[in-house]
């Protein structure tokens, strides 16, 4: 057998003991009533801890993106830039409730607040309301006044965590147009 030198048999065992300790370490969970982040573990090169949070229901409801910081999880929707011209709303001068802005969210709380600016052409009258899932969403709202409504989502949260709702803003016009533009939204806690 060729005479090997020492350190190259020493550095088969140190990489063994790392392979071991990463291999027991992989295996090793908390306590589930611990909680405990993830740290460096033998030759993996994490250079801060991991944090995920998870519900009774098994769903990650919040972790750390270890690569630029920040949130991983949730997601949190930010509203984009909105005209500020009543013209260029969204708008009807149907005499029958309309869709006239739609659109789709993850469901991340129980409860959402959303508020929206409404108004009338000159002479104009007619109302604004909210549909979540074809459910009635809060109050509907005159035409002119802001509709500003934090209320639970329709069905069961449990089974819709992370599931997409749909969202829908109707109006009336019984005459001339109106108009409705979003201008706040996010879920909110119980």
């Amino acid at each position: 057998m060729p005479q090997l030198p020492e350190d190259i048999i020493d550095r088969l065992n140190q990489m063994e003991r790392r392979l071991k300790a990463l291999s027991t370490a992989v295996n090793t969970r908390p306590a589930a009533n611990e909680f405990r982040p993830a740290t460096q573990t033998a030759n993996i090169a994490l250079t801060r801890p991991l944090i995920r949070v998870f519900d009774g229901y098994s769903h990650e409801i919040f972790s750390d993106d270890i690569m630029t910081g920040g949130l991983a999880r949730p997601w949190l929707q930010l509203m984009p830039p909105l005209p500020v011209d009543t013209a260029k709303w969204p708008s009807t001068t149907s005499t029958a409730f309309t869709t006239i802005a739609r659109c789709s969210n993850p469901i991340w709380q129980p409860k959402m607040r959303l508020a929206i600016s409404t108004a009338a052409s000159t002479g104009g009258t007619g109302q604004v309301r909210v549909l979540v899932d074809s459910t009635p969403f809060g109050p509907t709202v005159t035409a002119g006044t802001t509709y500003d409504y934090t209320g639970l989502l329709p069905g069961d949260m449990k089974a819709r965590f992370g599931q997409t709702m749909n969202i829908e803003i109707q109006a009336l016009a019984t005459a001339g147009t109106v108009y409705a533009q979003p201008v706040l939204i996010h879920g909110t806690q119980t």
